[in-house]
């Protein structure tokens, strides 16, 4: 069954329509595609996988680079450093561990805690992954552009600022640079 689904600005202006292959069918999907990129439904899987695995790289590496600051700024920096797997380690894993939905491997590995027992019916679950991945992604660009800009990592940034939050603000900080 096939819906139109419509984006709009805040002014009530249409900003793109495409017909969808079902109304929320895929998690996050809002509608909102001015590029077209959601037309050609092989395409759209390939990109729908594409984010979600961005995703869930952005969420890790939000964790992995907040955790590590901290233990840098409290002190404990005697950290490996590197990979500990070997090389190769990675080959064949992906058709070791498929799953019932492609993207969504499950098992006793990916779903220690039982959260989502029937993937299919997760969508709850799948629309909270997408905007959180989003959130990710958004926080490892403002990572990157306040270390460029500032010099320092996250937890500095967030010390300075508490510090002072009226002049050590992203305002000054462009400024100053």
């Amino acid at each position: 069954m096939a819906s139109t689904v419509t984006a709009a600005n805040s002014h009530g202006s249409v900003l793109r329509t495409r017909t969808a292959p079902s109304c929320r069918q895929l998690a996050g999907d809002f509608g909102f595609d001015p590029l077209g990129l959601g037309e050609d439904p092989a395409s759209l899987k390939w990109y729908v996988q594409a984010e979600l695995v961005h995703c869930r790289f952005a969420m890790a590496g939000v964790a992995g680079i907040l955790f590590t600051d901290l233990l840098r700024v409290s002190g404990n920096s005697d950290l490996p450093c590197g990979s500990q797997a070997e090389e190769g380690t990675f080959i064949g894993l992906e058709a070791a561990l498929a799953g019932q939905q492609p993207g969504y491997p499950g098992g006793p590995l990916f779903n220690p805690l039982g959260l989502a027992k029937d993937i299919e019916n997760a969508h709850e679950e799948k629309l909270k992954e997408i905007k959180n991945g989003r959130l990710a992604m958004v926080a490892m660009l403002g990572f990157m552009v306040q270390a460029s800009v500032t010099h320092a990592g996250p937890i500095d940034n967030l010390l300075t600022h508490l510090s002072d939050p009226f002049n050590k603000n992203i305002i000054h900080a462009f400024s100053s640079s």
